[in-house]
């Protein structure tokens, strides 16, 4: 089981590396975070994978956004 699992978490990590670095970022992390969760759901470790790699994404990008506004924000409170 624990095999399978490390398994699941190093494909889903090669396959978050295929696209660019900006496309993969949180990616990563939630594919692995996902692969967990889901072996302990009733062993569905790939499609928490996926899952996690897509949640992990959209987090990510959100972040990002976030952070780009706020230095927007701050360089313009300078001017």
């Amino acid at each position: 089981m624990v095999r399978k699992l490390v398994m699941t978490s190093l494909l889903a990590g090669s396959l978050a590396t295929i696209g660019t670095a900006a496309d993969a970022k949180g990616c990563i992390k939630g594919a692995i975070v996902g692969a967990v969760a889901g072996h302990y759901a009733h062993h569905h470790a790939i499609a928490g994978a996926a899952a996690g790699c897509v949640t992990g994404h959209y987090i990510a990008k959100h972040n990002a956004q976030k952070k780009a506004e706020a230095q927007r924000q701050a360089q313009a409170a300078r001017h």
